[in-house]
């Protein structure tokens, strides 16, 4: 696998139509799972979507786990979605700051309100369909990485400009509420 640069903000890949994956077992998905998910976990991200990495493909890949600018404390496995659809969203709402490695090299963080829980139908990386529901964290970047499969940046979703922060400042704000 390779480490891929991450595409940044501005650039059209971020916003182009995104193409169904009808074949799993095709080199390329196959290649881009991987780039994914290495790549993922190289930049210290908790998720990341094909077109990040310059391929236009619905597919997406999460990892709940402690990074430098975001700690928690319920662990998630490596989970690949492919076509995915969120098919419910719950009328409860949270906000929660947001950072991307598409906008800035993941240095700007903003409080983005998304639904609590969702259910998100896909397909993994064995060909078999999934049925998810999630809640927190793991419901949180599972829709920050479909958006990015609509062609949406977590930027556009943010309820207040005037709390934008650079990434050490919203590790110091995290850091004094503990």
């Amino acid at each position: 696998m390779i480490i891929k640069e991450v595409i940044q903000i501005g650039n059209q890949i971020l916003r182009a139509k995104n193409k169904i994956v009808k074949n799993i077992n095709d080199k390329v998905v196959q290649k881009t799972i991987g780039d994914l998910t290495d790549s993922m976990r190289h930049y210290n991200l908790v998720g990341m979507a094909a077109p990040q990495i310059g391929v236009n493909l619905r597919i997406f890949v999460t990892e709940i786990r402690s990074t430098p600018s975001r700690k928690v404390e319920s662990l998630d496995k490596l989970r690949i979605f492919i076509n995915p659809k969120i098919t419910w969203k719950s009328k409860k709402e949270v906000i929660i700051y947001e950072g991307c490695g598409s906008v800035a090299s993941g240095d700007l963080f903003g409080p983005v309100k998304r639904p609590e829980k969702i259910i998100v139908k896909a397909i993994n990386e064995k060909g078999e369909k999934i049925k998810l529901k999630a809640g927190g964290l793991l419901a949180r970047v599972i829709q920050h990485e479909y958006d990015h499969l609509l062609g949406i940046e977590f930027v556009e979703k943010i309820c207040d400009y005037r709390k934008i922060m650079s990434k050490n400042e919203y590790i110091k704000m995290v850091e004094k509420s503990k």
